[in-house]
């Protein structure tokens, strides 16, 4: 299976020509930010648990001119229709619906945080499947952020543009997401897997090199789309919140994995137990899978993934038939491990697969689910890519 060239440097000249086309004249700069695959560690950022996202070779690609006069323009090449023309001055949530929240935001929160957004002209294309579970937004987020910090000069460091993004995603669009997807989009490094606690926001960058032990990370999107807007992710949060409550802990976090038992004697109420029980297991999963690569043990990931899917599945309750499809199919024809990864409810899952297999069972998961009478999924490695930077 073909490696995905870096889309960055692909997209840049296509984004430089619509900049010129819209706006006239040159951009100050081009930068891109990636999406990311989570190979472990789910609905536990907002816990202060342990992630171990990697980066994408698919980014969002921005070109970007500073402006003095407060006007904020923004296009995408993705989207038809002219670009929006907005003043930075008057940005509040909820005026804005559209996909542009996502880089609006980010100027609104700079704005609130006392750092002085002249105006800027933004063009962008993103080669990020969206609605994949990828962090497409992340990516949108973390470019603009960027961006705008090289250009204006502001100083911030990278774990502090992730956070910048991650307000944006929730008190400028409304969503309750976590840290994990901003942070990886803006962090991680080519050839490593970024091990993230959510509770200090300490990285370290951990060595994945699939290729030296003959192995491939395929990403199966299933192309069924979902939204976290719509209440399920905002709901399991809460639900989360309430298990910490009643066991008198801060956050989930705080449960020792050995103690685990003992403290879902305490909940009775179903839904929340499984909501802790998988919280618990998944950090515990994470330290698992990070002792393991750093071991050298690649292969004894797989299985890892396997259990965490089924406590996404059984406990968390947010997979979907057609990533339950895959993992299944999958494992049975040969693979080492495979789980759904991102917010759930469709999206996309992920399988550890020796090389030499790659092929055999990419088709295996076709032809289930053209039995099934699925749409065909979209299929690609996910080779551990550099997090975001200045493209020209």
């Amino acid at each position: 299976m073909s490696t995905p060239a870096d889309t960055a440097t692909e997209a840049a000249p296509g984004v430089v020509k619509g900049f010129r086309d819209l706006y006239g004249g040159e951009p100050d700069g081009v930068w891109a930010a990636p999406g990311r695959v989570n190979l472990i560690g789910e609905y536990t950022d907002f816990n202060g648990g342990f992630v171990m996202p990697l980066a994408l070779p698919h980014t969002a690609v921005a070109a970007v001119r500073t402006r003095t006069d407060g006007v904020l323009r923004v296009s995408s090449a993705d989207i038809d229709g002219p670009a929006l023309r907005l003043d930075a001055a008057t940005l509040a949530p909820g005026a804005d619906t559209s996909w542009a929240a996502y880089l609006t935001g980010v100027v609104w929160v700079l704005r609130r945080s006392g750092y002085d957004v002249g105006g800027a002209d933004i063009h962008l294309a993103s080669t990020v499947p969206t609605g994949a579970g990828l962090s497409s937004s992340a990516a949108l987020e973390v470019v603009t952020a960027l961006a705008l910090n090289d250009l204006f000069s502001f100083g911030i460091d990278r774990p502090e543009l992730a956070r910048i993004g991650q307000r944006a995603e929730n008190e400028f669009v409304g969503v309750p997401t976590g840290i994990m997807d901003q942070t990886a989009s803006a962090c991680c490094e080519a050839g490593h897997v970024l091990h993230l606690d959510t509770r200090d926001l300490s990285i370290r960058q951990v060595p994945f090199d699939l290729s030296a032990h003959g192995l491939e990370l395929l990403v199966f999107d299933t192309r069924v789309k979902h939204a976290l807007g719509d209440g399920a992710y905002a709901e399991r949060r809460a639900g989360c919140e309430e298990g910490a409550r009643i066991l008198g802990v801060e956050q989930l976090r705080d449960v020792p994995f050995a103690e685990l038992s003992a403290a879902l004697g305490k909940i009775e109420d179903e839904r929340v137990r499984g909501y802790v029980r998988h919280v618990v297991s998944d950090d515990h999963r994470v330290e698992l899978v990070s002792a393991l690569l750093d071991g050298g043990d690649v292969r004894a990931v797989g299985p890892v993934l396997t259990d965490g899917h089924r406590s996404l599945r059984e406990d968390l309750k947010v997979s979907a038939p057609e990533l339950d499809l895959v993992v299944e199919s999958a494992n049975r024809a040969g693979a080492l491990g495979a789980r759904m990864t991102g917010g759930g409810f469709g999206g996309s899952a992920i399988v550890l697969v020796d090389r030499d297999r790659a092929e055999a069972v990419t088709e295996a998961v076709k032809a289930d689910f053209a039995r099934a009478g699925h749409r065909e999924p979209r299929v690609f490695p996910a080779v551990p890519s550099a997090g975001a930077r200045r493209v020209s």
